[in-house]
């Protein structure tokens, strides 16, 4: 499982979600370009003390990104509020890409139309939308419970 976070421009919702990716170990990947510094230098001055155990992959565009994804042959699967399939409706893969847009504008029409799924938290339609490392925790909770995923992260008991 893959987390994909589309230029982000909030760096405490990215340490949020790439701290996620390395307790649920899953890959990150951070599309570029970002609304702050992004670099190891950057997350570890922010406080990121998971840094050293979060797989994180940049890219350093959209288009570098989609030509990785091409190559290693993944779903690309956009949490959006412009979809109609709601993502307890949806059925995940294990090697799915998870991504979310920027917080302040989502993503452009293109990335939009180029990923193979879209899905949606189904929420009060008079309320815009729920906080972007929030929203991907609920997406990425639902794929690993529906690809077992979570049974492999317990601990086993040794009595």
């Amino acid at each position: 499982m893959h987390i994909a976070l589309f230029q982000p421009d909030i760096p405490q919702n990215t340490g949020t979600m790439l701290r996620m990716a390395a307790c649920l170990d899953v890959e990150a990947h951070i599309i570029e370009p970002a609304g702050f510094p992004v670099s190891d230098r950057a997350f570890r001055r922010a406080g990121m003390d998971y840094l050293d155990v979060v797989s994180i992959r940049r890219h350093v565009s959209w288009e570098h990104f989609e030509a990785w994804r091409a190559e290693a042959g993944l779903r690309l699967v956009l949490a959006s509020t412009r979809a109609s399939v709601p993502y307890t409706e949806f059925s995940f893969k294990p090697d799915d890409i998870l991504m979310v847009g920027r917080e302040s504008a989502g993503v452009p029409d293109d990335v939009h139309e180029r990923a193979d799924a879209r899905i949606i938290i189904p929420m009060r339609p008079s309320l815009r939308s729920i906080n972007v490392a929030v929203a991907l925790a609920m997406v990425l909770g639902e794929a690993l419970r529906q690809t077992g995923r979570f049974s492999t992260l317990v601990p086993t008991s040794s009595t």
